[in-house]
Order: structure tokens, then C-alpha cells, then sequence
């Protein structure tokens, strides 16, 4: 932990030197799940020529590298430069509705600097429930909750969140969740069509919405150029859900994740197995969300 403090203690110049040095090592030494990456990339982008593929992954390579050491670097960085670099286009619509004293979900994904977003969200007046995966390590997970906890996110691991939602429900907040990550029941998943494959989704974000009956934001993160990114808020769905088919929430999360990702491909994380499952190995499959 005390290397790790050291570390983020050094200038961002000096980290993203380091960042050019391990993109480097991952894309030519290490080979960081590559055979993952460029499968992942042609599935995905069958119309793109091998030259588009190798492009788009060389950016990827280079945006892991940039993040990891940004996302050491976010506890030694001050509330201005947070806010400096990175830009909400529109905060005012969740930050009216936190000030009414609702509490509302925001959807996001492994695009940009999802590391750094809490963090942000929070120096513009709109509290943050992060909510993420644990991770098995207990070093790193010590780490990351420490970093994630950075100007005041509450870092919630997945499977505590029921118990979140009644101790914190007269807290008006965002509770945030990067949404495209592989559920760890597929059987209980919605599958849907995404990026020209048949994928699995969790469930339990539009079970929350709908359950809590809570109004729910897409969270656009586009990286403007190193270390900058700009922010926005797009309402996906909001109550009353009585007339509104199971599976449209997620439905229309996708449809706007997959725009952002086309937008930005090299600002996705390639190297995640998002589609190590297919819903012909389950015998359970379709929307689990009633």
C-alpha cells in the first residue's frame, strides 16, 4: 500500500511516461490477453479491415496503460484538477432531483475513466453508491476501495447492496453501476444482440429500478484527449413501470452503450471475456427480471 501512495505522489507527466513504457510491455512483451482483444474486436467490428482491427487495439493498449495509472494517481489529485479534467456537460438534471431528494440509478460502463467518475460526480454535488464486483485478493481489493473512496464515493461490493439500500435509504444519492460487466449467474441474465453477439446482462439493475421504482440515467464517458474527459447524462427510464415491457431498461442501456463504444472503440475494455457464455449452455435463459 505504501509503494502504491508513493507512486500516485509523483506528477501525472511522469506517470503517463511510465503509462508509454507499460503500453509497450503490454501490447508487445506481456501480450496482455491479445488473442482475447483482437477475437473480441472482429466479432464485434466484422466490416472493419485487419488494419482497423490492429489500429483500434494498439488505442486500447495505450488507454489501459493511461488508465491504470491514472487511477493510481486519483488520490494525490486535487478537487480542481478532478474537476479540471473531467467535464459534466449537462450534471444539472441528476443534481436537481438529488437536491429534491430523490435517489435515482446511473448506468455506466468500461468506457473512458470509470475509475475517476465517482470521484468526479461527487465534486459536482450528486453522492455516489459505487457499486463494483470484489475482488479476490484481499491487497488489491484493500487498494481499490481506498482509491474508489477517493473525495467521497461510498464503495458498495455487489452482493452488500440489498443490505446498502435499507441502511442508506433516506440518502438521496446516485447509485452508480458499470453495467456491462459478465453476469456471474448466466442463466439468470437477459440476453440480448450486442455488438453482433447473443449477450447476458444483469437482471438486478432493472429488478432495483423497478422494485424501488427509481428513475434511471445512462452515463456517457468519452475521453477527449489524455488524461480529459467529458461526461453526460441521458435519462433512460423512469417510473411509473407498469406499462413498460420487462427488458426495455436494459434494452435501451445497450442500445446506448453500443453507440458510445462505436463512437470510441479503442475507449472500451477489449480484453474482458464479456462473451465466454452462450445461451445455448443453460437451460434457463431469457429475462429473469419479474
Amino acid at each position: 500500500m505504501i509503494f502504491f501512495r508513493l507512486l500516485s505522489r509523483l506528477p501525472l507527466g511522469v506517470l503517463y511516461g511510465l503509462s508509454n513504457f507499460l503500453y509497450f510491455m503490454l501490447l508487445h512483451v506481456i501480450r496482455y490477453r491479445r488473442g482475447v482483444v483482437l477475437e473480441n474486436l472482429n466479432l464485434s467490428f466484422p466490416e472493419k479491415s485487419p488494419t482497423e482491427i490492429k489500429m483500434i487495439a494498439r488505442g486500447f493498449y495505450r488507454n489501459l496503460a493511461d488508465l491504470i495509472v491514472e487511477t493510481i494517481k486519483l488520490p494525490s489529485l486535487t478537487a480542481d484538477q478532478v474537476k479540471q479534467r473531467v467535464r459534466f456537460v449537462n450534471p444539472e438534471v441528476l443534481q436537481a432531483r438529488i437536491q429534491a431528494g430523490q435517489t435515482a440509478i446511473g448506468m455506466t460502463s468500461h468506457q473512458g475513466n470509470w475509475e475517476w467518475l465517482p470521484a468526479a460526480m461527487v465534486l459536482r454535488g450528486i453522492p455516489v453508491d459505487s457499486i463494483y464486483k470484489p475482488l479476490t485478493n484481499p491487497f488489491f481489493e484493500d487498494l481499490m476501495r481506498y482509491i474508489r473512496s477517493s473525495f467521497g464515493p461510498v464503495p458498495t461490493p455487489m452482493n452488500t447492496l440489498p443490505r446498502q439500500m435499507v441502511a442508506r435509504k433516506h440518502v438521496p444519492r446516485l447509485i452508480g453501476m458499470v453495467s456491462d460487466q459478465v453476469p456471474d449467474v448466466p442463466e439468470q441474465a437477459h440476453w440480448i444482440d450486442f455488438l453482433n453477439h447473443d449477450t447476458p446482462f444483469y437482471p438486478g439493475t432493472e429488478r432495483l429500478a423497478r422494485s424501488r421504482k427509481l428513475p434511471v440515467f445512462y452515463i456517457e464517458m468519452v475521453r477527449l484527449r489524455r488524461g480529459y474527459y467529458e461526461v453526460k447524462f441521458q435519462l433512460i427510464a423512469e417510473p411509473p413501470y407498469d406499462e413498460l415491457p420487462l427488458g426495455t431498461i436494459i434494452e435501451r442501456y445497450r442500445d446506448l452503450i453500443e453507440v458510445t463504444i462505436r463512437n470510441k472503440p479503442s475507449d472500451w475494455l477489449w480484453s474482458h471475456k464479456r462473451w465466454k457464455h452462450w445461451r445455448e449452455k443453460y437451460a434457463k435463459v431469457g429475462a429473469k427480471l419479474a
